[in-house]
């Protein structure tokens, strides 16, 4: 059967997930490459679930013909006991984001850290990675890190204001990145850090509709930082915002949200879907709304 002719069911586990845009994400991608697939919401909130049955799901679903599984909020640590197998990167990362079934086997991939990678080669072409200041080193953080000094980040200044994990993340990093600087800092060092930086990505909460508002003091920003932001929801923060008005390079989150999708896609299908089409679809389904 060629890729073309099979069809595709897969899914999305995690708590609140109904309104996610990755089924008519994956569903338009899908329809551009002639395929038939079908994307569907596995809600935790709604099945009266927590992330424990995550594993009971997965086989459920193997069972009923199901292809993959895109994992989220709350489960992307607790897959991993539940899987065959799973790539190098998910397994430093110690999270999985995507789960392949094949031939009743779980192998799981992480498409949050190459999201943010592919964020980074489409929109901030050749940024400078000399020295970068993230904020956040909690879930995404991690990805984000990894994915920074993946991509060749010399000095990597995490900042969190929880000081043992943001020093457990720096130590674990250094460990993957041995040639790498990882140091692990507070929130009142960053305007010493953005001084010597050439750029900020934020990778809390901070900017979000529920938590809207600066992650920082914006006045260490200069018009030579490119400044990053995970949120996507809006897409276009206040930090985006300052940091646009200031002259600085920007990157919204939107397009690491369009990389976690184009790497799922390309992992269940094979097929490398179009990433600008998916943007486009992206960015009109947030103006819209959605």
């Amino acid at each position: 059967m060629s890729t073309t002719e099979q069809s595709y069911l897969v899914g999305l586990i995690g708590e609140g997930v109904e309104p996610s845009l990755s089924p008519p994400l994956h569903e338009a991608a899908a329809d551009a490459h002639g395929l038939r697939y079908l994307y569907r919401p596995v809600d935790l909130l709604t099945l009266g679930r927590d992330a424990s049955a995550v594993g009971d799901l997965l086989r459920a679903g193997r069972d009923l013909g199901f292809n993959a599984f895109n994992i989220t909020h709350p489960c992307k640590q607790v897959v991993i006991d539940q899987l065959d197998s799973v790539s190098d990167h998910a397994r430093r990362l110690g999270a999985v984001n995507t789960v392949l079934i094949r031939e009743g086997r779980f192998h799981g991939e992480n498409t949050d850290f190459s999201g943010f990678g592919f964020a980074l080669r489409t929109g901030l072409p050749g940024a400078a990675l000399g020295s970068v200041v993230q904020l956040g080193a909690g879930g995404a953080g991690s990805a984000v890190a990894y994915a920074l000094l993946d991509a060749g980040a010399a000095h990597l200044a995490l900042v969190d204001t929880d000081a043992a994990r943001c020093a457990d993340r720096a130590t674990a990093l250094a460990g993957h990145f041995p040639d790498a600087a990882v140091t692990a800092h507070s929130p009142d060092e960053v305007p010493a850090l953005l001084a010597a930086a050439d750029g900020l990505v934020n990778a809390t909460p901070i900017g979000m509709h529920q938590h809207p508002g600066l992650p920082l003091d914006t006045a260490a920003l200069e018009a030579r930082h490119w400044v990053a932001d995970v949120i996507y929801r809006p897409v276009d923060t206040e930090l985006i915002r300052t940091a646009a008005a200031r002259g600085c390079r920007t990157l919204d989150g939107g397009y690491m949200a369009v990389g976690q999708a184009v790497g799922a896609f390309a992992h269940i299908t094979g097929i490398e879907p179009d990433a600008e089409a998916m943007r486009a679809h992206f960015l009109d389904m947030i103006g819209r709304g959605l």
